[in-house]
């Protein structure tokens, strides 16, 4: 499950099956990231369903067990995907789900306030700020 609170107007615990029904689905992320296997569903598909607060600029990315988190600017985050699936199962752990936060797009990363790390196995909460 992954959580999402914060400065949204609709917080919210998803699954895989809430996941697979936001629009702007990615069949395979290889074409963004080649190397990188499963499914994927846009961070702004996330986002819009939210509902994401005016004056929101900021996103803590934590993993399931909370034992890694990361903050990052939502403007440098475009990019972002949420790989969840491989073929019609979940993404198995060992390739970091259920939840991957992903930014396939490394250039992305060179901005204030984002690296590599950004890019979270395990995703259970996001929080908006």
């Amino acid at each position: 499950m992954l959580r999402v609170e914060g400065n949204v107007s609709r917080p919210a615990v998803l699954g895989f099956d809430e996941l697979a029904a936001l629009p702007g689905q990615i069949p395979d992320v290889a074409a963004l990231a080649p190397g990188r296997r499963g499914g994927a569903v846009p961070f702004g598909s996330l986002l819009a369903a939210v509902g994401v607060s005016d004056g929101a600029s900021r996103v803590t990315l934590e993993s399931a067990d909370g034992e890694f988190s990361q903050e990052a600017p939502l403007a440098a985050l475009d990019s972002a995907v949420l790989v969840y699936r491989l073929a019609a199962d979940p993404l198995p752990v060992d390739l970091g789900g259920p939840v991957r936060f992903l930014i396939p797009n490394l250039e992305d990363c060179n901005v204030p306030g984002v690296d590599r790390c950004t890019n979270v196995k395990a995703l259970g909460r996001v929080r908006i700020e």
